[in-house]
């Protein structure tokens, strides 16, 4: 084999190699990403509607203090 094709074929290589490790540095120029603690953030940008904060009302309020006040003479009962 000729010696000038060998090192024209090696000069070629070292081109395409060179590319090839400068394309790779210019996509890791930044420093790693850091992870945080916590849940990560949200990658979407489309924001989630707000929900309305729930009421009760008083009818509701009412039973659910008479049932509570209901369990709570039945265990006193139990206890005695």
């Amino acid at each position: 084999m000729n010696v000038t094709a060998l090192l024209r074929e090696l000069d070629t290589e070292i081109a395409r190699l060179q590319k090839a490790r400068e394309t790779i540095a210019a996509l890791s120029t930044g420093a790693p990403a850091k992870r945080g603690p916590g849940r990560p953030k949200a990658t979407t940008t489309v924001a989630a509607p707000a929900r309305k904060k729930r009421t009760m009302s008083p009818e509701a309020r009412a039973k659910i203090a008479a049932a509570a006040k209901k369990r709570w003479a039945a265990q006193k009962k139990a206890t005695k």
